[in-house]
């Protein structure tokens, strides 16, 4: 436990109630410590904390449109590295068919989200489908390859030298979220017992260190018969998630923590209701988030706080830089033009500053940072 210095004071001009009921004619803007799990500060401003004229410096906000990347990569060692710092690697698989071949990370657990495409997955442990919207947490040392049913495009999120927890989701109970019961596990069923009998030379690419190392056998190492045990790949889709909700306030995006490991979590955020509460912030509040940088991947629907994003985008929101809605959602603060949000995006919070890999000409979208700019400068 945290000994944090800690005084609530109210000073000046301010509401007694964060996110809500701010004073006339001003924006707030959080700065907190951990992230949103730590201390924080509101502070009410007259002017939006992201009205700026310019930009210049590795602290500005950038995004990638990465349904510019066309390259299919028959391996997800093959898969075009976006973003990565010690503890974390971000990347973007477009496949397609059957590989041929199985691999193994022995770097870290392994998280797939499928933003498009259906297949199969087979594993140590049997045989899962899957399908747009699935994530798939998959244990280090795990032996697998997929069976597209079609092009599949797909993120790379793993959790380097480290594993896959899910939240403490404390007086809410176990079942808040989405319960336990709903993560399906590979069976050993007829597909798996199929693929199994297919004889002849395999090969395993292991990688280690970001090496890779080819083990090759000369029968199909996925010959389970059987497996007991509390370890396994397990699969959840974004459909089965429901979402905590305040209809009196806005809550921050560690409310919608799906996975988590040491030093960066994964949260997702699907379709809602707008706050009612007439006082309540309807869109995400200004903040610095100066303990992490922020990646947000933007998988389906209508973003009702970014401008200039569509899915198969990804935002970089380096740590203490402030940031919040652009401009056009502004107007939607207090008074939101539908009932509830239409979007599915996937969140990461890393504690440590993350580099951005080297990517094809075009991927970059190098106007984002203007896109906060005050609607006066932009003219």
């Amino acid at each position: 436990m945290k000994r944090w210095i800690s005084f609530p004071h109210v000073e000046g001009l301010a509401s007694r109630q964060a996110h809500a009921d701010l004073p006339p004619g001003t924006y707030e803007r959080e700065m907190g410590k951990e992230g949103f799990f730590g201390p924080s500060t509101q502070f009410y401003h007259t002017h939006p904390p992201t009205g700026w004229t310019g930009w210049d410096g590795p602290l500005r906000p950038r995004a990638f449109d990465l349904t510019r990347i066309n390259a299919v990569a028959a391996s997800p060692w093959e898969a075009d590295a976006v973003l990565s710092n010690a503890h974390l690697r971000f990347r973007h698989w477009r496949t397609e068919g059957k590989m041929d071949h199985l691999v193994r990370n022995g770097d870290g657990d392994e998280l797939l989200f499928v933003h498009e495409g259906t297949g199969d997955l087979f594993c140590d442990f049997g045989h899962l489908a899957f399908r747009d919207g699935d994530y798939i947490v998959l244990p280090r040392g795990t032996m697998w390859r997929i069976e597209c049913r079609g092009p599949v495009t797909a993120l790379l999120i793993e959790a380097t030298n480290d594993s896959y927890r899910l939240p403490e989701k404390g007086l809410l109970g176990a079942h808040a979220i989405f319960d336990p019961a709903k993560l399906d596990l590979p069976a050993l069923d007829d597909a798996f017992a199929a693929q199994r009998r297919r004889d002849g030379e395999w090969q395993v690419h292991v990688k280690r260190r970001n090496d890779i190392s080819t083990v090759t056998y000369p029968f199909n190492p996925l010959d389970a018969v059987g497996w007991k045990g509390d370890l396994a790949p397990v699969r959840i889709n974004w459909r089965d998630i429901r979402p905590v909700m305040s209809h009196r306030y806005h809550l921050p995006p560690s409310a919608h923590t799906t996975f988590l490991a040491g030093r960066f979590v994964v949260c997702t955020f699907v379709p809602r209701p707008f706050e009612s509460d007439p006082g309540a912030l309807k869109v995400p509040f200004f903040h610095n988030n100066d303990d992490f940088d922020e990646v947000i991947f933007y998988h389906r629907g209508d973003f009702f706080s970014r401008d200039n994003i569509h899915p198969g985008m990804v935002t970089l929101h380096p740590g203490g830089f402030t940031h919040g809605p652009h401009p056009k959602a502004l107007q939607g603060m207090l008074r939101p033009r539908k009932s509830e949000t239409d979007e599915v995006a996937v969140m990461i919070d890393a504690r440590d500053a993350l580099d951005v890999a080297h990517l094809p000409e075009g991927v970059e979208f190098a106007g984002y940072a203007d896109s906060w700019r005050a609607p006066e400068a932009a003219r």
